[in-house]
């Protein structure tokens, strides 16, 4: 299981890189996005992948699965998701400055100017 969740980090991972070198926005958002899953995913392996083990100790002293990097990854949710919702509303209005979404855009193309 563990060997699973590490192939599925590093393949999030480099699929997110990819994304990022985009000359477009769409691609780099989504990359951002894949980027964000993989690191969800690895803070929520860092504690151990447990099956059917209570969150919190318990009398038994059984085993228990850590809530601490669950707590990591929900907030890291949160925070991803405001993130996403800031850039998509950056490239949404450098889009409809610029007409286009290139990501490398000259300043000599913004707003139709010479230099």
């Amino acid at each position: 299981m563990e060997l699973m969740v590490a192939f599925a980090v590093g393949i999030m991972t480099t699929t997110g890189v990819f994304l990022l070198l985009r000359k477009r926005t769409f691609p780099v958002i989504l990359g951002l996005i894949m980027l964000t899953y993989a690191v969800n995913l690895f803070l929520f392996a860092m504690g151990r992948l447990a099956v059917d083990q209570p969150p919190v100790i318990q009398d038994q002293g059984n085993g228990y699965a850590d809530p601490v990097p669950q707590a990591l990854v929900l907030t890291a949710i949160v925070i991803s998701f405001g993130t996403t919702a800031v850039i998509v509303t950056m490239a949404l209005r450098a889009y409809l400055e610029a007409n286009t979404d290139h990501v490398d855009l000259e300043s000599s193309e913004v707003g139709g100017l010479p230099r």
